[in-house]
């Protein structure tokens, strides 16, 4: 809780850019190339969770490490030096292994479809 009284506050100086200076179309690219590059794995590991040809045990362990990956509370907090972020290599070890022995290329084939239809390129 912040006491008003003992507040500092402090002044930035900004210059707000004309929407003109701004070339919205290529931000827009390039807000829809990053969303690309990001949804593409998270797309591929859906795709992999969803085939039926994936074994339960390996679904079961991809949900719960990529659930605890995105989770805010760790087992070991990531303030720790070192330790800190020694849990989160734990499941992203796991999610690797997996990830390597399970990935088919009709996985990928599907992840690119879902990616193409709703990260269309050149839109």
């Amino acid at each position: 809780m912040v006491d008003e009284a003992t507040a500092t506050h402090t002044t930035v100086d900004a210059t707000v850019l004309e929407s003109s200076v701004i070339d919205q179309s290529l931000f827009q690219k390039v807000l829809r190339q990053a969303g690309r590059s990001l949804a593409r794995p998270a797309l591929e590991a859906l795709e992999m969770l969803l085939d039926a040809s994936t074994p339960a045990q390996a679904r079961l362990t991809m949900l719960a490490a990529l659930t605890y990956l995105i989770m805010p509370i760790d087992l070991v907090p990531d303030l720790i030096p070192v330790a800190g972020f020694s849990d989160d290599l734990v499941a992203l070890t796991a999610v690797v292994g997996l990830w390597s022995n399970h990935m088919t290329p009709q996985i990928r084939d599907r992840a690119r479809r879902k990616l193409d239809r709703w990260f269309p390129v050149g839109g």
